[in-house]
């Protein structure tokens, strides 16, 4: 019997001894693929060495393989690299790993914006990342996160959403010294925000914003904010184009706010609809 015993431990060894000999070989041989940029070879050779790592019970390198696979197919296959990544990240919140866990939901969010263009998709994986960050007390990387989510929902006309973002990002960091610099930004997109939904609301939102951060109130973008509400209460089109104008000329506005400033300037009658 103890011979039986032993023979079956020996051939344990022996199977175990092989695929880790397999996993090597595949690795040697993804490598090679990528360096003759064949990244669809490259990206499943990595994922057959992930398959034998799990067998091995070897997580780790299990999801480190899913992780280089996930990275060769993003240049060949966008929709093979998000399996790929999403099989890693569930080892990784398997074992407790979130940060790194959030870092690859970056990664695929961004597939999702660059190649696939599904922007909910990609709005989605950012949110999990911000999720995932937070839990992990790492706020500032969280805030970036929903900062991506509150600029789409906002081109996606999903303003309410947009707002409790920008607002709760801005009252994140208007306390903190190296970062309330930022916090007119954000209460300045949240107040573009609800100009587009109601001109009454946006008042109330920026009256708000004074009293929760002083700053806000010297701020050019206060300035600007108040001189639209008085332009659109008027239906003074020239009025509003000039004050846009006006700050332009000093801090240049990007697509974003541009976007949002002209669906606003849309609602005043008789509007062309540019801001030139």
């Amino acid at each position: 019997t103890r011979s039986i015993a032993s023979r079956k431990e020996a051939l344990a060894w022996l199977g175990h001894h092989k695929v880790e000999e397999a996993c090597e070989m595949y690795c040697r041989a993804a490598n090679m693929f990528k360096m003759a940029k064949n990244w669809s070879a490259a990206g499943n050779a990595f994922c057959k060495a992930a398959r034998l790592h799990m067998q091995l019970q070897n997580k780790h390198d299990c999801a480190t393989s899913f992780i280089d696979a996930g990275n060769a197919y993003k240049k060949s296959d966008p929709n093979e690299a998000i399996k790929c990544l999403n099989a890693a990240i569930d080892i990784y919140t398997d074992m407790g790993r979130f940060t790194i866990a959030a870092k690859h939901h970056i990664s695929i969010a961004e597939i999702f914006e660059s190649e696939l263009v599904d922007i909910e998709k990609a709005i989605a994986h950012y949110e999990q990342a911000a999720d995932y960050y937070k839990g992990e007390e790492s706020n500032s990387s969280a805030n970036k996160c929903l900062l991506k989510v509150g600029a789409y929902c906002a081109q996606l006309e999903q303003y309410q959403k947009a707002i409790e973002i920008y607002e709760q990002v801005g009252a994140n960091t208007m306390d903190n010294p190296l970062l309330k610099y930022s916090a007119k930004e954000y209460f300045f997109k949240a107040s573009l925000c609800h100009f587009i939904i109601d001109e009454l609301n946006a008042k109330i939102a920026v009256e708000k914003y004074e009293e929760m951060f002083p700053a806000f109130s010297d701020s050019r973008e206060c300035k600007l904010l108040k001189k639209l509400l008085e332009a659109h209460e008027e239906q003074n089109s020239e009025a509003f184009t000039e004050a846009v104008k006006e700050f332009d000329s000093i801090s240049r506005l990007d697509q974003w706010h541009t976007t949002l400033l002209l669906r606003i300037k849309k609602t005043i009658q008789g509007d062309e609809g540019d801001l030139k």
